[in-house]
């Protein structure tokens, strides 16, 4: 899931330097709400597992 926040940075990145600013913004939406879901997910992962071993 990070991976494909990145892709769509990069796509923002030279969406933007090109001048397609709606294409630039809504894959910059799209890297953020993956980016949140990847935290979100990660420290469910992490609260699970120190609750295993407990």
């Amino acid at each position: 899931m990070l991976y494909y926040a990145v892709v769509f940075l990069i796509i923002a990145i030279i969406a933007g330097a090109l001048g397609f600013g709606g294409i630039a913004g809504a894959s910059t939406g799209i890297a953020q709400i993956l980016f949140f879901i990847f935290l979100g997910l990660l420290l469910l992962s992490l609260i699970a597992s120190i609750i295993r071993k407990a």
